[in-house]
């Protein structure tokens, strides 16, 4: 969520800086352009004043006109600026340097046809950092209510264009800089709000992995989230105590009826003897009395695997699956099925007692199924993270939707109702795993059968 928030943030951020930053920057340059015009006016109104005295007529030579030439040629020897004074036919009054003239198009001849309107010049284009335009200002010489000359300054633009780049250098150092700050501000501002998430979240995982126990610690955040975690929190309780609740049911009904169940079981035997021998009622009332009397054991066990932490320690898998191997040879030789193992040693972190019942009931039910000649395999494995011990057998197998469902609790295939078994088997294998970290898979067998998978972690508990 801090991935899709903050870029978000930072986009927001960019936006409202470039909307105060680009107009103070096109502020900075007219300001420095509007300084130079001003300057331009001003010197072209001097030039102006002093045209106004040169009353002679092209051409002729007097002090007035040697004084406007030397104040020109002075002007531009020191600043490096173009500048004549022009009559109305652009003939030159004075001008400085001598190749400078009024061209047919151009800045310059629209700025000099604005002045004959007696217009002085005070807009011009704004020039920026990577134009190399030229600054031209014109301004008119009046006389008895006439335009008789104009006076035209042509400025190189070089130090202006320094300066404005200069203060827009100025100004994108603050932005970054407000931008790192933003960009700080936006990580604690989205730490802040996102922690308590990411602690729900993980502690959501956590409750939804078995943890039951997990709680959010209600500390920072913004007070709404606060008020989620403490809801969440008492949420979890009530849902633990439900869960123990149904747990300690099944776990007193399970141990409570099997004491009036065995007395039944009990008298049930004494009538046999009363009965004729072979009896078809009788035997079939003691087998459906100890199916059910195997359903209590079983719901008793899973009541307790519920409930039951698991003692880690490092275990050899690959021996322990060849032990359970080897105890299986007889059951598995009896129906006339091949048990085989390819138990290679490797260690991980597991229960030896939860893993050994896992096993059983897991090649139990692969022995269990698979036709007479048929081989039950048992490979161990290992992948870096988790050892695995895989039971593959050449039975019926599963369909999809009944792979969905195995190992719910008192599930059976409607193909193997006639078969001995609770249906629980596999729910407490499942409990028994999780508790320490493991788990148990389903997969198809080719080209017929079903691939069980148990994987334990190879990494220790934490601490």
């Amino acid at each position: 969520m801090r991935t899709r928030l903050l870029p978000l943030l930072i986009v927001l951020m960019a936006a409202v800086l470039l909307a105060l930053g680009v107009p103070l920057a096109v502020s900075v340059a007219a300001a420095q352009q509007q300084k130079v015009v001003v300057d331009r006016i001003d010197d072209t109104a001097r030039f102006a004043a002093l045209a106004q005295f040169v009353t002679d007529p092209p051409g002729a030579s007097n002090e007035r006109q040697e004084t406007l030439n030397t104040e020109l040629a002075s002007y531009y020897g020191v600043y490096g600026i173009q500048a004549g004074v022009f009559y109305a036919n652009e003939n030159a009054m004075a001008k400085a340097p001598a190749d400078f003239v009024v061209p047919g198009t151009g800045v310059v001849r629209d700025a000099f046809a604005e002045a004959l309107l007696s217009r002085r010049s005070h807009d011009p284009k704004q020039v920026w950092p990577w134009q190399r335009d030229r600054l031209v200002v014109a301004s008119p010489v009046i006389r008895d209510g006439d335009v008789v000359a104009v006076v035209v300054t042509d400025s190189p633009t070089g130090q202006m264009r320094s300066r404005i780049l200069h203060g827009w250098l100025v100004i994108g150092a603050g932005e970054i800089a407000a931008m790192l700050l933003a960009v700080g501000a936006a990580l604690r501002l989205t730490g802040w709000v996102l922690r308590p998430v990411r602690v729900l979240d993980a502690t959501t995982h956590a409750i939804a992995s078995g943890a039951l126990k997990s709680r959010v610690g209600v500390a920072g955040g913004p007070p709404e989230l606060r008020r989620l975690a403490r809801a969440f929190n008492e949420m979890a309780d009530n849902v633990e105590d439900v869960l123990e609740q149904q747990r300690a049911f099944v776990a007193d009904a399970s141990h409570q009826l099997r004491n009036p169940l065995a007395a039944l079981l009990l008298r049930i035997e004494l009538l046999a003897f009363e009965l004729p021998e072979g009896n078809q009622e009788i035997a079939s009332v003691q087998t459906e009395g100890k199916r059910l009397a195997q359903v209590l054991d079983d719901l008793l066990d899973l009541a307790l695997a519920e409930h039951t932490e698991a003692d880690l320690r490092i275990t050899d898998i690959g021996a322990l699956a060849a032990e359970r191997v080897a105890a299986w040879t007889p059951t598995a030789e009896a129906k006339g099925v091949r048990l085989v193992g390819d138990c290679l040693p490797t260690t991980a972190w597991a229960d030896p007692v939860t893993l050994s019942s896992a096993l059983d009931a897991v090649i139990d039910n692969a022995v269990k199924f698979t036709p007479r000649a048929e081989t039950v395999e048992v490979t161990v494995a290992s992948d870096g993270d988790t050892s695995t011990v895989v039971v593959s057998d050449n039975g019926p197998g599963l369909s999809d939707e009944e792979l969905a469902r195995i190992g719910d609790r008192f599930w059976r295939s409607g193909r193997h109702q006639n078969v001995k078994g609770s249906g629980l088997g596999l729910s407490i294998s499942r409990a028994l795993l999780a508790a320490g970290g493991g788990s148990i898979s389903y997969d198809h067998h080719e080209p017929h059968g079903l691939t069980v998978t148990v994987r334990v972690p190879r990494s220790g508990p934490p601490a």
